[in-house]
């Protein structure tokens, strides 16, 4: 269970090797500058960072592993517009370039160019944006030790009662395992959101109505391709029969109208890295706890006509594996079972992901092995299984479900669909998006013609890249002066679609880092921080924060 975050069954943690922990005679604490709490992509950028820029800086990660998604499954990585990434961002692809460069690198086939994922950049600034885990997992380990981070894993947050401030400042924070860390300046890097809401900061879960922030795609909404979702299935247990119930995870009707808000979180999954290569496949089994009933809805869309070549999909990365990811209405994505996901306990985080991997496999199983699908699509999943070589302490299974959303800051600027399309421009960007607004479906609902569908789902483009502003990242005035938040920063669920890529995520990350150690050495709050300053620091570090300054020349060199 490990792998899937905290549990309270952790007996210890695995510390790191840095040399900058502060132990104070009296309280046992551990000092530094900055405590960055979540070793996803953005916590280790950030922490990567502020070592750099001479701070001491304790990265503390939940888990085992460094990375979260992009070194926990998704190798082939959504980055929108490549030119949009700058800084250590740009240097992690950077390093996946050069990595890939040599001969070694390729132990399962010949070295070759990975295509299809976007154009290539300039030949002096040769970038990689797909890789294997492991791989990315090596390059962010090395990051890390070369910065000489403080790294401590399998630390969780005292959710309960964990934080300690004084005022408007976080004094300390305090982990399940009785570890305290102290520091000036505090960065919340987790996609979850644990710190800032033990922090009293203020956050949204969920679907904010379109009449909130003046917008057209937020909120209860019909899926983007009418007719894809094939009609004619039956939602009930015994078809015909609506006193048998409806099937698993399927809702009576919407839940509301259209533009309205709910409590709705697109779904998660988890980005499967497998092979057809024999020697290194290893078969997905039959789960333990298969439960047929789950995958009725599977039979009746194959049966109602839906597409059967799309059930995920197999983008390719080096050495014949793959990212992956769902593709479809019935696929990976566990439609509707999120919900509950980002204000659980530890313990049920741990379920719900089980869940989910359940899902999967038993997806897996049931397209390669059960009668009622048909032969020809059997056949063409039949030879996938998981790579052997990923994942190892976890049964090569990702140890990272995607939490595609979960808490949302609110913060003194909400980035809104309205800034993703260029009517509401930030006055202070650290960072740009450019990825289209993208939604996984939200739940699966009995269409007033009486068949299953669904809604939640968009893909709305983005017409050139926006600016993230700086108040995204930091709370209100007034509720914590010394926390940020790069990864569940203060944004609508629309535009969020577009921010929640793991490149924004690192980019964010160290501007996070940055603002955090000007505003210590001016002994300011960071809401009080000079965004001509902290600007200044960040072109200086290559970062990318305005589109036309970039087009002017601010493009990142090797």
């Amino acid at each position: 269970m490990e792998r899937h975050y905290c549990v309270f069954l952790l007996a210890c943690a695995l510390i790191g090797t840095g040399s900058s922990t502060v132990v104070s005679a009296q309280d046992k604490s551990e000092t530094y500058d900055i405590v960055v709490y979540g070793g996803n992509s953005a916590g280790v950028i950030a922490a990567v960072q502020a070592a750099r820029m001479g701070k001491t800086v304790a990265l503390i990660e939940p888990g085992r592993h460094l990375g979260g998604l992009t070194s926990g499954g998704l190798g082939w990585v959504d980055v929108g517009n490549p030119r949009t990434i700058g800084g250590l961002a740009r240097e992690y692809f950077h390093r996946v370039w050069q990595y890939y460069q040599d001969d070694a690198a390729w132990k399962s086939e010949k070295k070759h160019e990975i295509r299809g994922q976007h154009p290539p950049l300039p030949p002096d600034d040769q970038t990689m944006w797909v890789l294997e885990p492991s791989v990315a997992e090596l390059l962010f380990d090395r990051m890390a030790a070369e910065a000489k981070v403080a790294v401590m894993r399998g630390e969780c947050l005292n959710r309960k009662d964990g934080v300690v401030k004084e005022g408007r400042k976080i004094i300390s924070i305090a982990m399940e395992s009785g570890r305290v860390f102290k520091a000036r300046m505090f960065i919340d890097a987790t996609y979850e959101g644990d710190l800032m809401a033990a922090s009293g900061v203020s956050y949204f879960i969920g679907r904010e109505p379109n009449s909130k922030y003046n917008e057209t795609i937020n909120g209860i909404r019909p899926m983007p391709i009418p007719g894809r979702f094939p009609e004619g299935i039956d939602p009930y247990q015994v078809k015909g029969d609506s006193k048998s119930g409806l099937l698993p995870r399927v809702h009576p009707d919407w839940g509301g109208k259209v533009g309205e808000g709910d409590r709705g979180v697109q779904a998660y999954n988890y980005r499967m890295c497998l092979t057809k290569i024999p020697e290194n496949r290893m078969p997905v089994n039959r789960p333990a706890d298969y439960d047929e009933k789950q995958y009725e809805i599977l039979f009746r869309f194959i049966e109602a006509g839906g597409a059967t070549d799309n059930f995920f999909k197999f983008d390719l990365m080096p050495n014949g594996k793959t990212d992956s990811n769902n593709n479809g209405y019935i696929s990976t994505d566990f439609v509707g079972m999120s919900w509950d996901y980002p204000e659980a306990d530890y313990t049920t985080r741990a379920r719900i992901a089980k869940e989910h991997e359940q899902w999967q496999r038993g997806l897996i199983w049931t397209l390669q092995n059960h009668p009622r699908i048909p032969e020809k699509v059997r056949l063409r999943y039949a030879p996938w299984g998981l790579a052997k070589d990923e994942f190892a302490d976890t049964g090569n299974w990702p140890f990272q479900l995607y939490v595609r959303e979960a808490r949302r800051m609110v913060g003194d600027y909400v980035v809104t669909e309205n800034t993703a399309l260029g009517k509401d421009v930030a006055a202070d960007p650290v960072g740009l998006g450019s990825y289209h607004m993208d939604s996984h479906a939200i739940k699966l609902f009995v269409s007033p013609e009486g068949f299953v569908t669904s809604e939640g789902g968009m893909f709305v483009k983005v017409p050139a890249p926006f600016g993230i502003s700086y108040r995204a990242i930091i709370p209100r005035r007034g509720e914590c002066e010394n926390l940020l938040v790069p990864v569940c920063s203060s944004a609508s669920h629309a535009v969020y679609g577009s921010m929640r890529m793991e490149p924004v995520f690192m980019v964010l990350g160290q501007s996070a880092a940055t603002a955090a150690i000007l505003a210590i050495d001016g002994n300011i709050a960071l809401q009080d921080l000079p965004y001509s300053a902290l600007r200044e620091r960040l072109l200086a570090d290559r970062q990318i924060v305005d589109w036309q300054t970039k087009k002017a020349g601010n493009e990142p060199k090797k």
